[in-house]
C-alpha cells in the first residue's frame, strides 16, 4: 500500500501567519514550467509570474510590452508545474491603470485561464478603486509600491526611490490605504532599508523586499538575475547564487566541439 505525503499549499492566510511569528517569506519570479518546476520543489513560499518576463525572457528594455495574453500564457505554464507555492501574476502595463472595470476583467482572466492564486498590481492611493474592485470579486491581490517598472518613463531611471520626505511620506500613506483596501501583501522595491523597516513595522500584512533591505518580511528577485542567466545584470541588491551563464555557456562549447569532431554521439549513444 503506498502512503501519498499531503502537500500542504501555501494560502494567503498562510503567509500572514508566517509574518506574525516572524518566519520569512521566500519568493522568486517564475515563468515556464520546467524552471517552475524546480522553484516549487525547492520549497518557494511564492512564486511571481512577474511582467519582468518583457525584459528576461522576450528581451525589451522595459516591462511595458507585455500583453495581458503574454502574462496569461506564463502563468499557466507555471502554474501547471506547482503543488505547493502560492502564484502571483503581474497585471502588465495598459490593464488596469486608469480603469476599475478594466482591471477587474483582467484580473479575472488570468485568473480563469492561468489558474493563478491572486495578481500584483503597481502603484498606491491612484489604484485603489481598482484594487478594491477586484478583491471584492473574491481575488487576492498584492501590492506594489517604491520602484515601480511601469511607471519608468515617468522617474526616468532605475535609481532608489522615497530617499525624500516628500516621496517617504505618500509611500508611508499608500502602503496604508492598500492595506485598507484589503491586499494580502505588498512588494517594495529600492527604497532605503531604514523606510523599508518602518513600513514592516506599521502593516498587519507582509512586506515582501526587493533592495529594501532585510527587515521586509520576505524577499523577491528575479529568478534569471539570481541564478546568473542574466549576462551583466548586478545591481546593488542582487546576490548571485550561481553562474548559469557561464556554465551553459561552457556546455554549448563543448556540444559544439563534441559534435565538429564526431565525437558525439558514441556507441554508447545510438540505437
Amino acid at each position: 500500500m503506498s502512503v501519498h505525503k499531503e502537500i500542504k499549499r501555501i494560502t494567503t492566510h498562510t503567509l500572514q501567519e508566517m509574518k506574525q511569528r516572524g518566519e520569512k517569506i521566500s519568493m522568486l519570479t517564475a515563468y515556464d514550467y520546467s524552471m517552475a518546476t524546480i522553484l516549487d520543489d525547492a520549497g518557494l513560499d511564492v512564486l511571481l509570474v512577474g511582467d519582468s518576463a518583457s525584459n528576461v525572457m522576450a528581451g525589451h528594455e522595459t516591462t511595458l510590452p507585455i500583453t495581458l495574453d503574454q502574462m496569461i500564457y506564463h502563468a499557466a505554464s507555471v502554474i501547471r508545474a506547482v503543488k505547493r507555492a502560492f502564484v502571483v501574476v503581474d497585471l502588465p502595463f495598459g490593464s488596469y491603470q486608469g480603469n476599475s472595470k478594466e482591471a477587474l476583467n483582467s484580473a479575472i482572466r488570468i485568473m480563469k485561464e492561468s489558474g493563478a492564486h491572486g495578481v500584483k498590481l503597481e502603484g498606491g492611493e491612484e489604484i485603489i478603486e481598482s484594487v478594491q474592485r477586484i478583491i471584492t470579486a473574491g481575488i487576492p491581490v498584492m501590492g506594489h509600491l517604491g520602484l515601480t517598472p511601469q511607471s519608468i518613463y515617468k522617474f526616468g531611471t532605475y535609481t532608489v526611490r522615497a530617499k525624500e520626505e516628500a516621496e517617504a511620506n505618500k509611500l508611508k500613506t499608500d502602503v496604508l490605504a492598500l492595506q485598507a483596501a484589503g491586499c494580502f501583501g505588498i512588494v517594495l522595491e529600492k527604497i532605503p532599508a531604514a523606510l523599508g523597516k518602518e513600513v514592516t513595522e506599521s502593516l498587519n500584512i507582509p512586506t515582501i523586499g526587493i533592495g529594501a533591505g532585510p527587515h521586509c518580511d520576505g524577499q523577491v528577485l528575479v529568478v534569471n538575475d539570481m541564478i546568473g542567466l542574466t549576462k551583466g545584470f548586478k545591481p546593488r541588491f542582487l546576490r548571485q547564487y550561481i553562474n548559469l551563464y557561464d556554465e551553459i555557456l561552457g556546455a554549448a562549447q563543448s556540444y559544439i566541439r563534441d559534435v565538429k569532431a564526431n565525437d558525439f554521439p558514441n556507441e554508447k549513444e545510438q540505437y
